[in-house]
This record gives C-alpha cells, structure tokens and sequence, in this order.
C-alpha cells in the first residue's frame, strides 16, 4: 500500500481498463458519476454506495473557537458539512489489508471475498 492519492485520472483509466469504454468515455463516465454525487450531496441529501459507504449531511451548531495564534474566542458560525460513514464491509477490508482480524472473523475469508 502506497500513501499515493487515487485521482479521477485513475479512475477513468481503470474504468478504460476493466470496462473497455474508450478513454474519453471512461473520463466523461467517472465525471457524471461524481456531479450526480455532488449535486445529491448540496441537495442534503444522503449518498449511499452499497459496500463502500454513505456520504452524509450534518448539520453543525454555532460554537466558539479560538485562534490559534492569539488564543482569542471567535465565533463559528452553524454550518452544514458533509461525512462519509464506511460500510463494515470497508471497515473490514481495510482492517484486513493492515491484518488486523475485524471481530473474531477470518482474514482469508475476506480477503477471498475480493
């Protein structure tokens, strides 16, 4: 495992790879998947990818804060921000990959469900 950032490059070239669209079909794809994502996101509403995980809105009350130059409080304004949530079957692939055994189940059982 590499600390390397999967981009929307790499996605459109492993949609070209394993679909077998053509390159510009591939980009245009991965680029209409993630608007469509966006777009439900800025409508508050709930993005669910089954096995991967939700992208979620929540909503953040006013709080204090301070600066952390001068120490002085200032106001945060309420807000709404966006999390995602993994699926367990991420939480359990990614303990895997670190081979970490999630809840008393089998490592090679997961990793043959990849």
């Amino acid at each position: 495992m590499g600390d390397r950032t999967v981009t929307r490059a790499d996605l459109a070239e492993a949609v070209f790879r394993k679909i077998g669209l053509s390159r510009t079909e591939s980009a245009e794809l991965v680029e209409s998947i993630l608007e469509e994502i966006c777009a439900t996101i800025a409508r508050g509403e709930a993005v669910k990818i089954s096995s991967f995980g939700s992208f979620l809105v929540r909503e953040k009350n006013e709080r204090v804060g301070r600066n952390p130059k001068t120490g002085e409080e200032v106001p945060i304004s309420p807000r709404r921000v966006t999390v995602f949530k993994p699926s367990n079957v991420m939480k359990d692939r990614i303990l895997a990959a670190h081979g970490i055994v999630p809840d008393g189940e089998d490592v090679s059982a997961l990793k043959a469900a990849e």
